[in-house]
Formats: C-alpha cells, structure tokens, sequence
C-alpha cells in the first residue's frame, strides 16, 4: 500500500475552541471558522463561534462582529465591503466567494464554514499568500501595447470594439476562481519554473481581455507568451472558475477564445486583429 506523508501542520483539528453566545435564541447561528498561526506550534483547527445575526445581513458583518465583540486575534482581509476589490475572497460553505455579498439569506439553516482560499499558502487563520497569483497576473503584460506613434489625445475605439471587453475587464482579481480549478491545484506552481506552469482562469481571462481590445497591436506575442503545454493547456474546461465566480464572469469561455486565436492564427504569425479587419 502506497503510505502517504502529509505535510507539517496540514491535518486540522476540527474541534477548536468554542465560543457560546451570552443568549441563546432564534438569531444565533455558529460560524466555524479555520485557525492557523504560522508562529505557534499547533496544527490548524477550526474554532466555533455562536454569533447573534439579527442585524448581520451578510458573512463579512459576521466575521467582523466576531473580531470585534469575541475574538479579537482572528485575521482576514477586507476592504470595500462593496464587492469591489476583491479583499475578502475566501471559502465559505465550500465554495469561493467574496464575504461582502454572502449574504446570509443565501446559506440556508445550520453552521456555517469558513476557510481561507484553497490551495494557497496560508499566513494566518483566513489570510493568504497571493504573491504567484499576482505575479502570474503580472507575466500576461495587463497593459495597452502599441506599435503606431502615440495619439495626440487619446487611443479611439468604436462601440462595437469597446463592447468585445464588457465580461472581461470588471474581473477584480479575488482569486476565487484560480483557487477553485483542480488544474491549478496541480499546475500552477511548479517552484519557481515559468515554463512548467498553468497561469490559471484569473491570469487568462486577463490575458484574453488585451488580445480582444482592438488598441493592442501586440496580439502574436501575447500568444507566443501562452504557447506551451502549460501556461494556457491545462485547462480542461472543468468549469468550476465559471461557476464561483461573485462577478458572473465565464473565464473558461475567454480560455476557449484564446485557444480559438491559436489554432486560426497564420503560420506566418501575421497579426490577426489586422487579417479580420481586411
């Protein structure tokens, strides 16, 4: 039989500290919450708090009325509180979202769990390191390339051209759809090796949102940029990315079209943009 070994502090303690309400009643719901301290020699547990939400409408009030009435060393990101920046994606009641528009309407009677995003490394309880995820996001060049001189005013675009960005550009980079594909469980670290990694829905999605934006005039270097087995391939249209996603985007479409301009683009790698618009 093939004997596994875990890494150090990977098994969770599933029964933590407990923290009861002063009162019991109809309003109280418990959150289940996943606790890590990178500087303490325990292993990960998930602590159980009874929260009073009569006037808690979404996860995030939650979580900060347990930062700010029972737990004050519990760790998560927010911001906005407006679905905006994309601060507090996590994992709640098994699938990826942002905290600030769950609302608790959506999660029906019993507990509620809440973990940080899978597959990341955590720097503590509901906190992740989202350095490769950024720095993959950095490698697709997010930025308008030309090669024509520079306007006097401003770089046109018609109507129609501008609508092919709408289901790309409101991404607001969470993560949450990254963190919820098997194959970036798998592919989307390889230590440091550019080469040997998938770049995820997030980064593609990007990606494909400056080769369909009529202004970049560098459309066959950002697919050379794509073009191995791993950064774009590894998709397997599980879709997972398409379902989490709290802005309703389809990355998994955008990945699609990005394979599209792969296999139609000439052998002579002649800009493809400017071969439609003859």
């Amino acid at each position: 039989m093939v004997q596994l070994t875990l890494p150090k502090n990977s098994q969770v303690n599933r029964n933590g500290k407990t923290y009861k309400a002063d009162k019991g009643g109809e309003t109280i719901r418990t959150f289940k919450v996943y606790r890590y301290d990178p500087d303490a020699p325990e292993n990960p547990r998930v602590d159980a708090y009874d929260v009073d939400v009569a006037d808690v409408s979404m996860v995030l009030d939650g979580l900060i009325k347990i930062k700010n009435e029972t737990d004050s060393t519990l760790a998560f990101r927010r911001s906005c509180r407006e679905g905006v920046c994309g601060s507090c994606a996590m994992n709640i009641n098994g699938a990826n979202t942002l905290a600030c528009t769950k609302g608790m309407d959506e999660l029906g009677d019993g507990d509620i769990t809440i973990y940080p995003l899978p597959h990341q490394p955590v720097v503590k309880d509901l906190v992740t390191d989202l350095s490769n995820f950024y720095k993959q996001h950095a490698y697709i060049q997010p930025y308008l390339q030309a090669k024509s001189p520079e306007p006097a005013t401003e770089w046109r675009q018609s109507q129609d051209d501008r609508a092919q960005l709408d289901g790309l550009y409101e991404c607001i980079l969470c993560a949450s759809c990254s963190t919820s594909c098997p194959s970036y469980w798998w592919n989307g670290d390889k230590n440091g090796d550019s080469d040997q990694e998938y770049l995820g829905p997030a980064a593609l999605l990007q990606a494909y949102r400056w080769l369909a934006d009529s202004r970049d005039e560098h459309t066959n270097e950002r697919l050379d940029k794509l073009e191995d087995e791993f950064k774009l391939y590894r998709c397997h249209t599980i879709m997972n990315c398409t379902q989490v996603c709290p802005k309703g985007l389809n990355p998994a479409e955008a990945i699609a079209s990005i394979k599209r301009m792969m296999v139609n683009r000439p052998d002579d790698k002649a800009d493809p943009k400017k071969i439609a618009a003859e």
